[in-house]
């Protein structure tokens, strides 16, 4: 796909400075639903946004004359920003009120939006928090399956349970984007299944070298600009 590209001048992500910078800029607004009495587990917060993505990416709405195509492709076209921001009792209750898709896992909700324009945040969204969003996993992950998608996250970063959302939200589009159309219908017929774990310090340089696509993160928050911080492993590109 033309949004996957070798050189890093024109990475959707990178914070070099690239045709894309001359474009409109738009951001996908991401709400994870965080209740005091019952947070979610953190993996399964990450796995859900990153879910939730895909299932923006393959509704109906997003393409061709779909009521949401044409703030897809503007976002598309500009840098791939993603915003996590959280939200609890009457302040999700507002935001299921707004147009976008709901994705729930085990135990996380996240609420994905259409792309809106960067300083254009509807209000009931630009007034929740974007930071504080820490999650703990209560017990410790599973091994990941290995015949399906991995979003494997950098042992070396430390991100906010927020950032690390995320920053998996790009390795499942980059992975959505290096597919061909019939293997996307068939991650769709498989409800978007995906494992996002932490790489083994010993396996992330064949991770990060094995050609698979990769996160270099702009570098706006919490971490160094061009930090590797997703592998995105799909068995179809192995």
């Amino acid at each position: 796909m033309s949004h996957v590209s070798a050189s890093p001048g024109d990475s959707p992500f990178q914070a070099e400075r690239s045709p894309r910078d001359e474009a409109p800029q738009f951001v996908l607004p991401l709400v994870v639903r965080i209740e005091k009495s019952a947070p979610p587990a953190r993996t399964d917060a990450l796995e859900t946004a990153a879910r939730a993505v895909l299932v923006l990416l393959g509704d109906e709405r997003a393409h061709g004359d779909g009521e949401w195509a044409e703030a897809v492709r503007s976002w598309e076209d500009a840098r791939i920003r993603k915003v996590v921001r959280r939200a609890r009792g009457a302040e999700w209750r507002r935001a299921e009120a707004l147009p976008g898709i709901t994705v729930t896992g085990k135990s996380a909700q996240v609420r994905v939006f259409p792309p809106v324009p960067l300083d254009g945040w509807p209000k009931d969204l630009a007034k929740l928090q974007v930071s504080g969003t820490e999650l703990d996993d209560p017990e410790p992950s599973v091994a990941a399956d290995a015949a399906q998608p991995v979003l494997w996250l950098n042992p070396g970063l430390e991100m906010s349970a927020g950032k690390a959302m995320a920053q998996a939200g790009h390795g499942a589009q980059l992975a959505w984007w290096a597919l061909s159309g019939a293997e996307r219908a068939a991650w769709r017929d498989a409800g978007y299944a995906l494992a996002v774990r932490t790489a083994d310090p010993a396996d992330w340089a064949r991770l990060a070298g094995g050609g698979l696509p990769m996160v270099r993160d702009a570098g706006f928050t919490e971490i160094a600009p061009g930090s590797c911080t997703v592998v995105a492993d799909h068995p179809a590109l192995r």
